[in-house]
């Protein structure tokens, strides 16, 4: 990968296709013969960890590497001294924009203290304005829960109050009907009385009328059996005077 990034960076120095691709065999043979541009060399890392005493600096670029020595090394390889020179430029120039751009990838302890100080601050605000909004939230129910309280103790007493009412209307109204009922019960039972001494008094009556009409009956009757006894013993004297007489008329 750094290799074809050094190719393009030569390509775009003016170096031609033949010359890229004479530097890509280059590389590749080097590998292949042990040259010194290994892994380490091509990574920004592992090279910072690999010639950290090879380090130098310029102005504001950074070398990961011997310059000279690379440009020696490449020279002895059947390089021209300029292509030499230009490819460890070019090397030096790629590694330190990888070296830049993994800085810049990678956060700082500082920014990561930082961004932790904010993420708790920030945590704890969430966590004051959540409590803060359970107990709001919670007074809330609380003054929610004794409004109910005290409309169910009122309806409660209302109702009560309705209850004892309805209990004293409903006993007045069972006396007012067992008074009424007892009164009806009263007059009835003088009514009955009435009527009763009332059959008594007619009964009375008539078993004298009956006794009185029976004597008189009697009395009648014996009346006529006397006039009938009367009169049959007329009639018998009477027959046997007439026998008598028509006895002697014949003697």
């Amino acid at each position: 990968m750094a290799a074809a990034a050094v190719c393009r960076r030569l390509g775009k120095l003016g170096f031609g296709n033949n010359n890229a691709s004479t530097i890509r065999r280059g590389f590749s043979s080097a590998h292949s013969h042990g040259f010194p541009l290994d892994r380490n060399l091509l990574n920004p890392v592992r090279g910072c960890r690999g010639n950290s005493d090879l380090v130098k600096e310029t102005g504001n670029h950074v070398f990961l590497v011997d310059t000279l020595a690379l440009a020696r090394r490449l020279e002895a390889r059947g390089l021209p001294l300029d292509q030499a020179e230009a490819i460890t430029a070019v090397i030096t120039e790629v590694l330190n924009d990888s070296l830049e751009n993994v800085a810049q990838s990678v956060v700082s302890k500082t920014e990561m203290e930082k961004n932790e100080m904010i993420q708790e601050t920030n945590l704890c605000k969430f966590k004051s304005e959540i409590q803060s909004k359970q107990e709001h939230h919670f007074s809330l129910l609380q003054r929610e829960a004794e409004k109910m309280e005290n409309v169910i103790d009122k309806t409660t007493e209302k109702m009560q109050n309705d209850i004892d009412k309805t209990r004293t209307d409903l006993r007045h109204e069972i006396d007012k009907v067992n008074a009424g009922q007892r009164l009806d019960w009263n007059l009835e039972k003088g009514r009955i009385r009435d009527e009763l001494t009332q059959q008594k008094a007619d009964t009375t009556h008539l078993e004298n009328k009956l006794d009185r009409e029976t004597h008189a009956l009697r009395a009648q009757l014996e009346a006529a059996k006397y006039d009938v006894t009367k009169y049959f013993v007329a009639t018998s004297f009477s027959l046997c005077a007439v026998g008598l007489a028509v006895v002697r008329i014949f003697l």
